[in-house]
């Protein structure tokens, strides 16, 4: 199960990485001076990292069988959850008056992006509830 959420935790990576270069390449960094944009450069730059540092600790259970790894990435992965579930209320309040890089956003990218972030939540809870130590 551990490979398993690796391979979903790296899918909904590289869907985030899509969103972010849509928000860059939209302005997004350029819009901060005049608050056109609904997501502050913290809470954008803060979620990727949170996750990817997870994702590293995650890869670092798997390699060791180390259960306190296990929960580190849980804690990590909960931290950045949090910070992807304000970006999202951020997007849903822009609803059809979006402004700044975030109205670039596809609907279902956003949606896939969440779905599998919520799946790799479940799956590393799971995995690390189970884990047992080497």
């Amino acid at each position: 199960m551990g490979l398993v959420t690796a391979v979903t935790w790296s899918f909904t990576a590289l869907v985030g990485i899509y969103l972010l270069y849509l928000w860059l390449s939209g302005g997004g960094l350029r819009q901060q001076a005049t608050k056109v944009t609904r997501f502050p450069v913290v809470l954008i730059f803060s979620h990727p990292t949170l996750a990817v540092t997870g994702l590293v600790c995650w890869v670092a259970f798997l390699l060791t069988g180390s259960k306190v790894l296990a929960w580190v990435s849980f804690g990590v992965l909960a931290s950045a959850a949090l910070l992807g579930f304000t970006m999202f209320t951020r997007w849903l309040g822009g609803g059809r008056h979006a402004r700044g890089a975030e109205r670039r956003f596809p609907v279902l990218a956003v949606l896939l992006h969440g779905l599998a972030g919520v799946a790799t939540f479940v799956l590393v809870l799971l995995t690390a509830s189970v884990a047992r130590s080497l």
